[in-house]
């Protein structure tokens, strides 16, 4: 898949921008706080439907307004496909698909992505919110109809916990709480799906990893992942992954299970304490857990790892072929062996959009067409050079005719 052109109005600093992207490396220079990031964000934001620095999406409309247009052409193959989002700062987004009124959720259908930013660090040292998101945006890039699987529990997560805070106010229990019992089944089927989904992305991941850390570091540390799970016994969200020897079962099984034995607990806090929602994706090297024990280095090879790793599940698995990598100022924050071997498994994809304030911070094999990012002005070298070369051979006709005269 290739972004052939990307239109924003109203997205951030932009009141509009066009930015016209060309297959293989493309690299946005400007100084911290000119926009480049923006871009990247937003044709990230059509692939996983969020975005990779707020947990929101009124940010990322323009102050003053009240939404914001992503508008993208797409190449797959020989077929170009039209995608647009309307972010609303308030209200349910909305989507069209070359030209027609469509489905939010379909847009990972067509727009395929895997990003690199600083903030991927968190993902391996952060709490274990950022691991889920980490997983779950990959998972709607591989099944885009979980974009709807999530949203649908996010939904259900909210309705049964306001209810557990109103029964805990008034004083509600037992049997007088029947309506909890609606809200579980519901919970059960829709948590059940991600909690099988999840498990099969970490076992699918599993070697694509491992292969990746050892051309990342140059070292085989034996990374693995693996989910501790709130339905298994223990609150993974408090740091308690310890499963139950007992649990066996289906998934839905011992997720109904969990939530009788937690039942006292969530009322007296007013919290739903068993669910996706409470996991964590436990990663290790050398047998040891990455967060509390992994060198920096270590931590930003596995962070890298990670997204390589998702970049080749999607590539092997996606009738679109590649997907679009970006790298968003990642290259600052290596030291100079990483880069070199990020650059160099990197470069070989379809496209590759990096975004940095130095630009000697890239590798060349990278530099094929370099934009200028300024104030949320967007400058082609390209372009540049061919006005430059259209002066230069208008001067030498002038010059020419000078000396026919």
């Amino acid at each position: 898949m290739i972004v052939e052109h990307l239109n924003l109005v109203d997205f951030r600093n932009y009141a509009t921008a066009d930015l016209t992207l060309h297959r293989g490396p493309n690299v946005l220079v400007g100084r911290n706080g000119q926009g480049k990031t923006n871009l990247a964000e937003a044709i990230v934001f059509l692939a996983t439907l969020g975005s990779h620095r707020v947990s929101s999406d009124a940010p990322m409309v323009r102050d003053g307004h009240d939404a914001a247009f992503v508008r993208a052409r797409l190449a797959h193959g020989e077929r170009t496909v039209l995608v647009e989002v309307q972010i609303n700062r308030q209200g349910s987004n909305r989507a069209r698909i070359n030209g027609s009124p469509g489905r939010t959720a379909d847009l990972p259908r067509y727009a395929h992505v895997v990003l690199f930013a600083p903030e991927d660090l968190q993902i391996v040292r952060g709490d274990p919110s950022a691991r889920r998101r980490f997983a779950d945006q990959l998972l709607i890039q591989r099944t885009p109809r979980m974009a709807a699987v999530i949203g649908d529990y996010e939904r259900v997560l909210k309705q049964r916990t306001a209810l557990l805070k109103s029964a805990r106010a008034r004083g509600i229990r037992g049997a007088a709480l029947t309506t909890l019992d609606v809200w579980d089944d519901k919970l059960i089927a829709l948590g059940s799906e991600i909690i099988d989904a999840r498990s099969r992305l970490a076992a699918d991941l599993q070697h694509p990893l491992a292969s990746a850390y050892l051309a990342i570091a140059g070292e085989d540390h034996s990374p693995t992942l693996a989910w501790a799970q709130s339905i298994r016994g223990g609150d993974p969200e408090e740091g308690d992954d310890a499963a139950s020897a007992e649990s066996s079962g289906s998934t839905a099984e011992l997720f109904r299970c969990a939530l009788l034995a937690k039942r006292a607990a969530e009322l007296d806090r007013g919290l739903t304490l068993v669910g996706p929602h409470r996991d964590d994706l436990i990663m290790k090297v050398r047998g040891l857990p990455v967060k509390g024990y992994a060198s920096h280095g270590e931590s930003w090879s596995v962070a890298l790892s990670l997204r390589l790793a998702s970049a080749e599940l999607l590539r092997h698995e996606s009738p679109a072929g590649d997907p679009v990598l970006i790298l968003d100022d990642v290259f600052a924050e290596l030291d100079a062996d990483r880069r070199q071997r990020l650059a160099s498994l990197t470069s070989g994809y379809e496209q590759v959009l990096v975004t940095a304030a130095v630009e000697a911070d890239i590798p060349p094999v990278l530099h094929a067409h370099v934009v200028r990012i300024s104030a949320g002005t967007i400058s082609d070298e390209r372009d540049v050079a061919d006005e430059s070369a259209d002066q230069t051979e208008e001067t030498e006709r002038e010059e020419q005719a000078d000396v026919d005269g």
